[in-house]
């Protein structure tokens, strides 16, 4: 790959490159998985490193509660919520999974797990109506649809419509019947 050909420290592609790749005077990576190629590398680098480093992420709730993780841990969880995916929820390369979350850690983990494993992520806005996510279920044939506590009645009343549905995720700290718990798979 191209991209890999130069090693300099890793750095980012900066806007020249952009530039240059949509004027093509520089080629594209023929394969090129964020997760592996840039979070891997970035956790890496972060492992030969010594002293400390900026987090990869860093997350604080209304209430000032934070989640900060370093590249390596951002990585390591990612991987886990991938075996959940390709595991638990039995989605393989080129499935669909619609994602109704609120920006909480989970969403940045089960974003970098899609890229990982290939599943395609339709991110959807937690102000989606029963009627809305029925329409997106069908229009997008997923298979799995992972949201919060608050959108499982919408889910579960227009799940029954959707024949191309077969896992429910629930990013909570309680249970559901016929749901998955992410928590308590990860």
């Amino acid at each position: 790959r191209l991209f890999h050909q130069h090693h300099r420290a890793f750095a980012p592609l900066n806007f020249s490159d952009y530039e240059a790749i949509n004027r093509c005077e520089k080629e594209v990576p023929e394969y090129f998985n964020f997760a592996s190629d840039v979070l891997d590398k970035w956790s890496q680098i972060e492992k030969e490193r010594t002293g400390s480093s900026n987090p990869a992420l860093w997350w604080i709730n209304g209430k000032g509660s934070e989640v900060k993780w370093s590249f390596e841990e951002l990585g390591f969880l990612s991987r886990k919520a991938a075996n959940v995916l390709s595991g638990p929820c039995d989605l393989q390369r080129g499935d669909r999974v619609i994602v109704i979350l609120p920006r909480i850690p989970e969403w940045w983990l089960l974003n970098v797990a899609c890229m990982r494993t290939g599943v395609i992520f339709i991110p959807g806005t937690t102000q989606l109506t029963a009627k809305d996510i029925c329409y997106r279920l069908l229009a997008s044939k997923a298979k799995c649809i992972i949201t919060t506590d608050a959108l499982v009645p919408a889910v579960d009343s227009v799940a029954f419509k959707c024949p191309s549905l077969k896992t429910k995720l629930i990013v909570s700290e309680s249970s559901r019947a016929k749901w998955l718990n992410f928590s308590d798979l990860l």
